[in-house]
């Protein structure tokens, strides 16, 4: 059975999604003829999607690789990336098993109403599967690395049912959230970080979003003309020729014009099923909702998070040149940090500057902790046979150097059992409390 689960979700994304939501369409009472159309429109929105991500990161990624080798890093670990990281995460045994437990658990939660998010993205359920992994790497205690899988995956379907309503208004995307393991910490992070920024004075009052940016500097706000800029001096920064620069700033200006126009198309396809969804709680369950979990890339194609995160990724080079203690080379994941900043312009309100100020503060969080967890992901890397290709120390930034994984395996290694049946608790706690109290309260008032 695991065995055939595995080779399913072995199909790529773009396969296991239109199918899975072709499925869920039927059993919400979708006509089979819409439910096809609408998962075959979901699997070409995610191509294109893919494809554009592709580009970014092809782009991207060797022009910040370049800026590493011309600032001549020399630092002990090497940032992997996420690729790499869920490699490692899926070939361990407790890492296998995340997948069919998430599932498990997700089922259980929604039938009981302690979530309303029914998480279709299957393949990014590694983020669990990592956390396991670290978990196991420090603890060698195979009971407690399943606990950890049980524990994150109610976490993240509790971020998808916080996210939710924030989704829907700032991006527009009704009944959709992303229990995304890389984006959602993101998300709680920058919250302190608004109700700071609140209160500095002038910060507080610069208003930094696309709409007003554009306003204020005219072409120079565009956010297609933004990307070009942005991608210019990218290229200067990592000492390309003149027809280098070039291509990387037209195709980051390309980015922020095909992006959004992708995620509208998978969207287009979304809304079908999700409008179905609903329909189906409300006959069955009235009062309740039911979110569709989904890859958080449907929220990278936003101009404040791409001008953003094109800003911070020589940003974060710069971080790991001046900041003491660090041991993390950033490289293969410099390319994710949309990723991790989509969901702060979301608390941010899609205010630019703020974004890159949270976003920053962020990334020297993410350094500490990924330089931390450098020899449990090493650890987890060699038990998984994972070709180091002569590094003696790996991690990765898009999950290693999050303030979770932090909670996860340093409350293990510090706490073991006790840590994380208290994370359990706390987390069974706020679910109850978002999904039981919250809806009553709320119902009391519209009576009123």
């Amino acid at each position: 059975m695991l065995d055939l689960l595995q080779k399913f979700v072995d199909l790529g994304s773009i396969v296991v999604l239109p199918i899975l939501i072709f499925v869920f369409g039927l059993i919400l009472g979708t006509k089979p003829s819409k439910a096809f159309i609408s998962a075959l429109t979901v699997g070409v929105g995610f191509v294109g999607l893919n494809l554009v991500i592709d580009l970014l990161t092809n782009s991207l990624g060797p022009a910040a690789q370049a800026m590493v080798e011309r600032f001549g890093l020399n630092l002990t670990t090497i940032d992997v990336g996420w690729p790499a990281a869920a490699a490692i995460s899926y070939g361990t045994v407790l890492g296998s098993l995340a997948i069919p437990v998430a599932i498990v658990v997700n089922v259980l939660l929604i039938i009981v109403g302690l979530t309303k998010t029914l998480n279709v993205d299957i393949w990014n359920i590694w983020h669990a599967a990592f956390v396991t992994s670290l978990v196991y790497a420090v603890t060698n205690d195979f009971a407690m690395g399943m606990l950890a899988t049980v524990i994150y995956t109610m976490m993240i379907l509790l971020f998808g049912d916080i996210l939710g309503p924030i989704i829907n208004k700032f991006y527009g995307f009704p009944n959709i959230t992303f229990p995304h393991g890389t984006a959602a910490p993101g998300f709680v992070f920058a919250l302190p970080l608004n109700w700071l920024f609140d209160r500095i004075p002038g910060l507080k009052d610069w208003h930094a979003d696309p709409e007003t940016i554009q306003k204020r500097f005219g072409i120079f706000g565009d956010s297609t003309v933004m990307g070009f800029l942005i991608g210019l001096v990218m290229g200067i920064l990592a000492g390309y020729d003149v027809a280098g620069i070039g291509q990387l700033a037209v195709k980051t200006g390309a980015v922020m014009v095909l992006m959004p126009k992708m995620v509208a198309l998978l969207m287009e396809g979304l809304t079908p099923i999700s409008e179905s969804a609903n329909s189906f709680v409300q006959k069955r369950f009235p009062g309740r909702e039911l979110y569709i979990g989904m890859d958080a890339a449907l929220s990278v194609g936003h101009p404040a998070v791409l001008s953003s995160s094109l800003i911070l990724v020589p940003i974060t080079i710069l971080l790991a040149v001046i900041l003491p203690g660090n041991t993390t080379l950033p490289f293969g994941d410099l390319a994710t940090i949309p990723f991790l900043v989509c969901l702060m312009a979301a608390v941010f309100g899609g205010n630019i500057i703020r974004t890159i100020l949270g976003g920053t503060i962020y990334m020297v969080t993410i350094l500490y902790i990924t330089s931390w967890v450098a020899p449990f992901l090493t650890k987890a890397a060699q038990a998984a046979n994972f070709d180091l290709q002569g590094h003696s120390s790996v991690t990765a930034m898009a999950e290693g150097g999050l303030w979770t994984t932090l909670l996860y395996v340093g409350g293990a290694k510090l706490f073991g059992y006790f840590a994380l049946v208290g994370i359990g608790l706390i987390i069974t706690g706020l679910l109850f409390y978002v999904n039981r109290i919250l809806p009553k309260r709320a119902a009391k008032q519209t009576e009123v």
